[in-house]
């Protein structure tokens, strides 16, 4: 994942975001993804259980090669 600057627009779309949870998610286990409108950062994605905690930024390169990832398996832990 790239680094991704200008964090004073970043974190102004963060506390707009819509973030969105799967409707495949189990009730402990979820993710919330939030597409951003403008700059460096395409997808912010984050734990359910801590809204206010750690957010991944992604460019729109990086955010494709996660998904891609996820859905190959890349990131099982088994």
């Amino acid at each position: 994942m790239n680094e991704i600057r200008n964090t004073t627009s970043v974190l102004a779309q963060l506390a707009d975001a819509p973030w969105r949870k799967s409707t495949r998610s189990q009730t402990s286990n979820c993710v919330e993804v939030a597409p951003l409108r403008t700059g460096p950062a395409a997808v912010a994605l984050r734990d359910s259980k801590d809204q206010g905690g750690p957010v991944l930024l992604f460019n729109r390169a990086g955010w494709l090669g996660f998904i891609t990832g996820a859905k190959d398996g890349q990131f099982d832990l088994n």
